[in-house]
């Protein structure tokens, strides 16, 4: 290591298409940044504001678009500095550790976040009479914090596994952000060991809370399908539709994209993007465009401000 120089500076190249299309991409990526930023803080006034939105589907709600907004302005502004600067954009190693723990950091809690809210939905409708008292406020918290510390936890360990190794050249990582399969095809050592982490600590982990996910659906299927009026059938449905469209645009990619941390294949980048732009807007619009009140609460807030 003592004739190797040490990287200090890496430099986000974005993935490979024409440089026609930049322009075009940054516009697109810029609508949709501030679609979602905007979105998530408007769904976090108005479960604040409305007294009968405090209930504990919302309550986690309210951590889904805290993440997604953070999530979202954790890797975006970079992507956008890199379309517009050329050669790509340069990012300092230390500001690369702080990205990919955060990014990591807010995956992990969303994904374990989308299990707890499968589960508050599964005993809302499966057993509705023990619902008020096994998901109290307490319990809540308790879920919810769950989620957050198993993120940093998780976090924390992909990071200093990723950082560990050794860096000496080339610099250029072919993403427009610090994730650790780009970045461990940099490393001047065997990664063998860290793709073995990828695998079980991401990819096993969130195959199995989506299977979590699955069970937890299947069994509402079930209790859906026993309520005799359609009218409650139809409404019990579309209380889980929209966690379900959100839930598969997440875990399909990242299933996809981590059980297979060796792969080089070029669209996996493209599912990053796809998952780390898109997913973060899905939540205020399917919860928005879908829930009707969250709908009656946006047009309560909209008549108090007019």
């Amino acid at each position: 290591m003592r004739n190797m120089s040490v990287v200090t500076t890496f430099v986000l190249t974005g993935l490979p298409h024409a440089p026609a299309l930049d322009i075009p991409l940054f516009g697109i990526f810029l609508v949709i940044y501030v679609l979602t930023v905007v979105g998530n803080l408007l769904i976090l006034l108005v479960i604040t504001v409305d007294s009968h939105l405090h209930t504990p589907m919302y309550y986690f709600l309210t951590n889904l678009s805290f993440i997604d907004m953070w999530f979202s302005m954790v890797t975006v502004p970079k992507m956008l500095m890199t379309l517009v600067s050329p050669g790509g954009g340069a990012i300092s190693f230390h500001n690369c550790v702080v990205q990919l723990y955060f990014f990591h950091f807010l995956g992990s809690t969303e994904c374990f976040l989308y299990t707890v809210m499968s589960y508050d939905r599964y005993l809302a409708i499966s057993q509705p009479l023990r619902y008020t008292s096994m998901m109290g406020g307490r319990t809540c918290a308790l879920l919810a914090m769950s989620t957050w510390l198993s993120g940093a936890l998780h976090s924390a360990v992909q990071t200093t596994l990723t950082f560990r190794l050794p860096y000496c050249g080339p610099s250029q990582i072919q993403h427009y952000f610090c994730d650790a399969p780009p970045i461990l095809r940099l490393a001047c050592a065997d990664t063998s060991v860290n793709e073995r982490v990828i695998f079980v600590n991401i990819g096993i982990v969130a195959s199995g809370c989506f299977l979590l996910i699955v069970l937890s659906y299947a069994s509402i299927v079930y209790s859906i399908l026993k309520i005799r009026t359609s009218e409650g059938r139809c409404r019990a449905f579309q209380t889980c539709a929209s966690h379900c469209i959100v839930v598969l645009c997440f875990f399909v990619p990242c299933v996809f994209i981590y059980l297979r941390p060796g792969s080089k294949d070029a669209a996996d980048g493209i599912v990053a993007v796809f998952y780390t732009v898109l997913t973060p807007l899905l939540n205020p619009v399917v919860y928005t465009l879908r829930n009707k009140e969250v709908k009656k609460a946006l047009l309560k807030l909209k008549d108090k401000v007019t």
